[in-house]
């Protein structure tokens, strides 16, 4: 899916880590969250409340997820998931277009 059709658009930024990652939230009509954002080059720890699923559309990154001791490559076109009520890390290697998608369970 290349856009989002018939949604609203929060207007006011997340911002995180001095303006390094970025993200707006579109909330659809069935109330399910998404962010889309962009991350600079720079190390990042983040904390999970629901579910999410993090696609990069463009851009380079390695990801450190719970429960795994080894890095994962992850470039523009893939995807990972993140379980609720974690914390994960990632080393952005070069500026990352997102779109997170929240699961609630």
């Amino acid at each position: 899916m290349n856009e989002f059709i018939d949604v609203t658009v929060v207007k006011k930024a997340n911002i995180y880590f001095d303006g390094k990652v970025t993200s707006r939230t579109v909330i659809f009509r069935d109330g399910t969250k998404k962010t889309l954002g962009i991350m600079q080059p720079g190390e990042y720890e983040f904390n999970t409340g629901d579910k999410e699923i993090m696609e990069i559309l463009s851009g380079e990154l390695e990801v450190l997820l719970p429960g795994h001791s080894a890095w994962q490559h992850i470039k523009g076109g893939e995807l990972f998931e993140v379980p609720e009520n974690a914390k994960f890390k990632m080393q952005v290697i070069t500026v990352s277009d997102y779109c997170c998608s929240f699961i609630n369970a």
